[in-house]
């Protein structure tokens, strides 16, 4: 759209949480207008053809964390979105040929074939974890204080409005929050459990777009931050929406229309510009210039302050910490086109059964996952990619016959660990790095490698590039303890105001992190709203 009128509000980048803040900020009113760098709406939540045929959510690919008010609130069910749960949440196929199941009716009794005392204790651990989420979901949706000068943590926990929460916490709940802010995932797992196909399970979302081990301190948060989701009122549970990641950001986008917020693709932003020391506009890769009052950065806080605005026009520690931001997830994404499924050593058969619809993982151990990361770190036996990764394969057209032909099938593939930085440039390894992920599925799965038709890889140099992921980090910075709250994405920007008068900040790399949430963008126009004095705002 070449639509040069004034607007109020310059939203820079079309990603879920940009939407999400827009959509906000037109219902109070506002001229809001929305500049996506790429020919379609969503960042990394996007639906596309990637094959002759076939069609997958080429980097975001399941649906959980999506926040409830934000559903009701945009009215995206109205506007065609619906989302179906897996039958169970993860299969785990094993070296030995057997295979574990957690999620579903038969939870108990799969457990109990490993150990009778995890069985007995599982229901307890997710007991302590409810306890705590029930608490910390609620401060998802709250701003945290701006604090300049104190440790982040122990300020975040005595301000008055975490602290009027955290009375409904008793002292075992309240220490069983510190843990899971300060442990490692494999220290915590291995306190509750014994067997390892279940502390592979449950380990994995402590790794998951993090590129650290298990055993890193703090990566028990990273766990926690993935159970923070819920599926049609299902907490914790994970599912599939219909016509892929890009019917989420569709249904979005559809909600901005209605509000009349302006959406331009194809308008790349060069530059923030900057006049005595405010944001007033922006210029784009066209030459244009747009201005408005308020500006509105949906992008990665590294991105922003690195690429667009003047290195001039910051403060030297602003520059400094955007420098030191650390961003990185180890993440190889991919989308394989299937002739057929995969037929499992564990699990015999191509024809359609509940495992092809949950979420498989081939990693059998914390041990396997410590392994697959420090290979990839150290870059002692290759060029910065484990020989033996972690892979998550999730097969979405067994929930959704939307998206490939009658009979065959799409497969998405997170594959861990990768460095985002590897000897010789990611354009030199990613096919051979993506060859062996198809073998390392194929070892579990014998039929896979043939049955694929083609894919399409993302190594984290292409993540950076196709979706401003930062070293292909998909949160937008890492989640550690030093990036997080009051110090996302450091201190004194961690209330969605940015380094300059009139910017804000309303992405994943805002309190309360990334996943496909809408937390950030809610959570910003509240802020921005409050500064404009505008109403209605998100409570």
């Amino acid at each position: 759209m070449n639509d040069d009128r004034p607007s109020d509000v310059l939203v820079i980048g079309g990603g879920h949480n940009g939407l999400v803040c827009a959509a906000y900020l037109a219902g109070a009113g506002l001229k809001v207008r929305v500049l996506e760098r790429r020919g379609i709406v969503g960042g990394a939540a996007v639906t596309e053809e990637f094959f002759p045929g076939f069609r997958n959510s080429t980097a975001s690919y399941t649906v959980s964390l999506l926040n409830p008010q934000v559903i009701r609130d945009l009215r995206l069910a109205e506007h065609g979105l619906r989302v179906v749960e897996r039958p169970y949440a993860n299969f785990l196929p094993l070296p030995d040929g057997r295979a574990f199941r957690l999620g579903g009716e038969h939870t108990q009794a799969e457990v109990a074939k490993w150990s009778a005392r995890d069985a007995q204790r599982l229901p307890e651990y997710y007991a302590m974890l409810d306890r705590v989420v029930v608490v910390l979901r609620e401060l998802m949706t709250r701003t945290p204080p701006n604090v300049c000068d104190r440790f982040v943590l122990a300020d975040w926990l005595a301000s008055y409005d975490v602290a009027k929460r955290l009375k409904h916490l008793d002292m075992r709940g309240r220490r069983d929050l510190l843990d899971l802010f300060t442990k490692s995932a494999g220290e915590l797992l291995d306190h509750w459990f014994e067997s390892q196909p279940l502390k592979a399970v449950l380990g994995w979302d402590s790794v998951v777009g993090n590129f650290a081990s298990p055993y890193t301190p703090g990566s028990a948060y990273v766990l926690l931050h993935h159970v923070f989701g819920e599926v049609n009122g299902k907490s914790g549970a994970w599912g599939h929406a219909i016509g892929g990641m890009g019917a989420i950001t569709q249904a979005i986008a559809k909600e901005c229309a209605v509000r009349g917020v302006m959406v331009d693709t194809d308008a790349g932003v060069e530059e923030v510009i900057v006049e005595d020391g405010r944001a007033v506009g922006v210029l784009l890769a066209d030459g244009r210039e747009l201005r408005a009052k308020t500006i509105v950065s949906n992008l990665n806080p590294k991105l922003l302050y690195r690429r667009l605005v003047p290195r001039r026009h910051l403060d030297a520690d602003t520059a400094e910490r955007a420098d030191r931001y650390r961003c990185g997830s180890g993440t190889l994404r991919m989308n394989v086109a299937l002739s057929e499924l995969p037929d499992f050593t564990a699990a015999p058969g191509t024809h359609l059964q509940p495992h092809h619809q949950s979420g498989i993982l081939i990693g059998p151990s914390l041990q396997y996952f410590e392994r697959a990361y420090f290979d990839a770190k150290s870059k002692e036996h290759n060029a910065g990619w484990s020989r033996a990764p972690i892979v998550e394969l999730v097969i979405s057209s067994t929930l959704d016959d939307t998206l490939a032909p009658a009979g065959q099938h799409v497969a998405s593939l997170f594959c861990q660990h990768v460095h985002p930085d590897v000897d010789g440039g990611w354009e030199a390894h990613r096919d051979k790095v993506a060859q062996l992920m198809i073998d390392t599925v194929d070892a579990y799965a014998p039929n896979f490698r043939r049955s694929v038709l083609g894919y399409k890889a993302l190594s984290p140099l292409d993540l950076e590039r196709e979706f401003g992921l930062v070293g292909g980090d998909i949160f937008h910075g890492s989640l550690g303890l030093d990036q997080l709250f009051s110090a996302r994405p450091w201190l004194g920007q961690g209330n969605y105001r940015g380094a300059l008068r009139n910017l804000y900040l309303c992405g994943s790399g805002t309190h309360p992190g990334g996943g496909v949430t809408g937390l950030p963008g809610r959570n910003a126009a509240r802020e921005i709203l409050r500064d404009l004095k505008r109403e209605p705002r998100p409570s």
